[in-house]
C-alpha cells in the first residue's frame, strides 16, 4: 500500500511539473561578439588561417653566399648588439669549444690583416669567476673583494659558441616596424662602446 502511495506522489509530481511547462519560454537568443581585431591581423601573414592557399606564402631566406672578408656590413639593431655575420658560414657549424673556426680570423691579433672584426675584451673577461674560500671569510656577503675579474688572455668557457648570439644576415625583407635605434656612441651602428673602462664601469672587484 505504500509502494503505491509513492507511485501515486511521483505522478503527481510529474503532472504538476508538466502543467506548469504549458506556458512556453522562448530560448535566448546568443549574439555572436564580432572581434575588434582579426585573427589575420594577428600574425605576419594576412590570409586565412585555416586554410593554405596559393597566396599563402613565406619570405624566402637569403643568406649571404659571399666569402669571409667580401660581405657588406649592415647596422647594429641597437647600441652594443652583437653583429650579424655577414658572410657564408657554410663548413664552419658546428662550433665547439675545441673547433672554431670563427678565431681563425676575428682574433684581435690577427683581425687587422683579415680585414674582420676583432673579438672585444668582454668575450675574454671572465665576469663569472670563482670565488676564493678565504680562512674566515664570509663569501655570502655583497662585498667579495676576493674575486677577480679581469681580462684573461682566452676566450671565457661561456664565449666560445659564437653563433649563440651572432646569426647570419639574410637579405628577406623583414617585417615592417616602427622601431628607431638610438646610439649612445657615435659609432654605435658599427662598433661596439662596452670596451675600455666602460667594460668594468661599477665593478669594484677587480685587481
Amino acid at each position: 500500500m505504500k509502494t503505491i502511495s509513492k507511485i501515486a506522489l511521483g505522478l503527481s509530481a510529474v503532472l504538476l511539473i508538466v502543467g506548469c511547462s504549458d506556458n512556453k519560454v522562448s530560448p535566448t537568443t546568443v549574439q555572436k561578439v564580432k572581434p575588434t581585431i582579426s585573427e589575420e591581423s594577428l600574425g605576419l601573414r594576412t590570409t586565412d588561417l585555416y586554410s593554405e592557399k596559393s597566396d599563402t606564402f613565406g619570405d624566402e631566406t637569403k643568406y649571404s653566399t659571399n666569402y669571409a672578408g667580401s660581405g657588406h656590413k649592415i647596422s647594429r639593431a641597437f647600441q652594443d648588439a652583437p653583429p650579424m655575420i655577414p658572410h657564408d658560414i657554410d663548413g664552419m657549424l658546428p662550433i665547439t669549444i675545441n673547433n672554431n673556426q670563427c678565431t681563425g680570423c676575428h682574433m684581435p691579433e690577427v683581425a687587422s690583416s683579415m680585414a674582420a672584426t676583432p673579438i672585444p675584451n668582454s668575450h675574454f673577461t671572465n665576469f663569472r669567476p670563482k670565488s676564493v674560500a678565504m680562512s674566515g671569510a664570509n663569501t655570502s656577503s655583497q662585498t667579495l673583494s676576493n674575486v677577480s675579474i679581469k681580462k684573461g688572455d682566452h676566450l671565457v668557457g661561456a664565449r666560445f659558441n659564437c653563433s649563440q648570439c651572432h646569426a647570419p644576415q639574410s637579405d628577406s625583407p623583414a617585417p615592417k616596424n616602427n622601431f628607431e635605434a638610438v646610439f649612445t656612441d657615435p659609432n654605435g651602428a658599427s662598433q661596439s662602446a662596452w670596451s675600455g673602462t666602460k667594460l668594468m664601469e661599477g665593478i669594484d672587484t677587480t685587481q
